[in-house]
């Protein structure tokens, strides 16, 4: 049985192995692939996997021995799941291997904000220290977490991952989701209304799906609502926001900084305003790529395919 692995470099550059893969066939990796170039490589294959390439109806037509989809991420928006479904294959994901690490990323964005330490640490390395009459500076104000609010919008796995390291950091947290579930016993904690949340937080950190409801839902109306001390945190998915908009609201005072491992466009263009926005940070989407994480990420891709083998497919998209 063929199996390929049509954009294996993001998941795997070269410190995680395939191997486990080869227990159920062929393998066959490419680091990267284009649209042009899906029907040719995963031509014959039975089985492939992919983390950002695309796979319309059109594709899938031309893929008769296709049987399985493997996305090798939560967001699965790059296949067809309707056309999949028509030509009875199946699409799985991987819908929880990053919690810790995308939770624990979102502080690595807001302390960062609060104390802008690759600054400071340039600036000592540069000998300012040294030729400082005092014994000690800084060049932004810093700023404690405990007794601030977080707010959290999107209270799924990710979204309480970071409502337990609030509470510890002394945070109360607020949180805004459409199933609420059990509330946690934060002290302080409740939930609210999105508009709530971004009004009465010192920190807003993003969670939420996309859908249309929440496409674009920080914008120069919703910015508007948060304090001009806030925090805006994404390490969610890029269009929730509007960049141009959020840019604006940064460099008018309307926020005071924002951190985002996520945009509309990936990559993006050199000119989005967002790289010249004040005080705002931008990381190349990797919240998610740990080592430990990406780990976690291959073994269950490998469970998925012996599920799907064994006749009890788990993870499905439908």
């Amino acid at each position: 049985m063929k199996i390929v692995v049509l954009d294996g470099y993001c998941l795997n550059p070269g410190d995680l192995s395939w191997d486990a893969l080869g227990e159920f066939g062929e393998v066959v990796v490419y680091d990267r692939t284009t649209a042009a170039e899906v029907i040719t490589r995963a031509q014959g294959a039975a089985l492939v996997f992919t983390n950002k390439t695309p796979f319309s109806a059109a594709t899938l037509e031309a893929l008769p021995e296709l049987k399985y989809i493997g996305v090798l991420a939560t967001g699965y928006n790059v296949v067809d799941i309707a056309a999949a479904a028509a030509k009875g294959i199946t699409v799985t994901n991987i819908p929880t291997y990053g919690t810790a690490s995308v939770a624990q990323f979102v502080f690595a964005l807001l302390l960062e904000l609060c104390h802008n330490v690759k600054l400071h640490s340039d600036l000592v390395r540069a000998g300012e220290w040294s030729r400082n009459p005092d014994w000690s500076f800084w060049k932004s104000p810093l700023v404690e977490l405990a007794g601030k609010t977080m707010g959290v919008i999107g209270f799924g796995r990710i979204g309480r991952a970071v409502g337990r390291i609030a509470d510890a950091m002394g945070m109360r947290v607020l949180a805004s989701d459409t199933y609420q579930g059990d509330p946690p016993a934060y002290e302080g904690f409740r939930f609210a209304t999105v508009e709530e949340v971004l009004a009465e937080s010192d920190v807003v950190s993003l969670h939420a799906p996309l859908f249309p409801e929440t496409q674009g839902m920080i914008n120069a109306r919703t910015l508007r609502l948060m304090k001009p001390s806030a925090f805006l945190i994404n390490t969610s998915r890029g269009a929730l926001v509007v960049d141009q908009e959020l840019a604006d609201g940064l460099n008018a005072g309307v926020i005071a900084g924002a951190g985002l491992d996520v945009l509309t466009v990936e990559p993006p263009a050199e000119t989005n305003p967002l790289f010249t926005a004040r005080n705002c940070l931008v990381t190349p989407h990797i919240a998610w790529a740990t080592h430990e994480a990406r780990g976690r990420l291959m073994d269950l891709a490998v469970h998925n395919v012996a599920a799907f083998l064994n006749g009890a497919p788990v993870h499905v998209i439908k």
